[in-house]
């Protein structure tokens, strides 16, 4: 079996273009005041390569045009569709007014490891009743994460649906929030995306 190493031109990735009239996964990436605009880069590289359907960037965080995004995302900034919120909160109050359930991507009380999602819905066995009212239609999933050094605002787990915890087994209390949007995302794609979940 070859195992020949494919050049960027054999990738057949999408055009910014293509990229924004192709089909997204029904996942939005809340950023609650993001201090690095590096790390914010790389959420944006993140979301392109899984066609995130939108970040939205709350609070401190920063946004484009800037050359610390650009550094990391690589461009990502460019496909992927983003939208600024003064206060997080607003942000959650319209992701739930358009029908999305919203997890907080936090260590609480009662958290539900990341493992434990569901595979259809993406909502853990249990919490299916508390997505949404019977009058919003389901629209999808927002995931917020939070700043480096305080996490998700109190005010904001309280707002959420549901805590996501990523189960962690060493001397750390916490990963880079790169990092851990990294693994978020993947761990929703595989599930949102059909053609992932057939290729073993």
């Amino acid at each position: 079996m070859s195992m020949h190493k494919l050049r960027t031109i054999e990738m057949h990735r999408l055009t910014v273009g293509e990229f924004k009239e192709s089909a997204k996964i029904p996942l939005i990436v809340v950023l609650d005041d993001v201090r690095s605009a590096y790390n914010v880069g790389s959420v944006f590289r993140t979301c392109d390569a899984f066609r995130v359907e939108k970040v939205c960037l709350c609070g401190i965080t920063a946004t484009p045009p800037s050359t610390e995004i650009h550094k990391t995302a690589l461009g990502g900034e460019d496909s992927v569709d983003w939208e600024y919120f003064k206060d997080t909160a607003d942000c959650v109050r319209k992701l739930h007014a358009q029908g999305y359930f919203v997890w907080s991507i936090e260590q609480v009380e009662h958290s539900v490891k990341l493992q434990n999602l569901d595979a259809q819905s993406c909502i853990p066995a249990g919490l299916s009743d508390a997505k949404s009212d019977d009058e919003t239609k389901f629209q999808g999933v927002a995931v917020i994460l939070g700043n480096e050094v305080k996490g998700v605002r109190q005010d904001i787990v309280d707002m959420s649906d549901g805590c996501l915890e990523i189960p962690q087994y060493g001397t750390k209390h916490s990963l880079n929030v790169s990092i851990t949007a990294g693994i978020v995302i993947w761990e929703f794609a595989k599930r949102l995306i059909p053609e992932f979940s057939k290729d073993k």
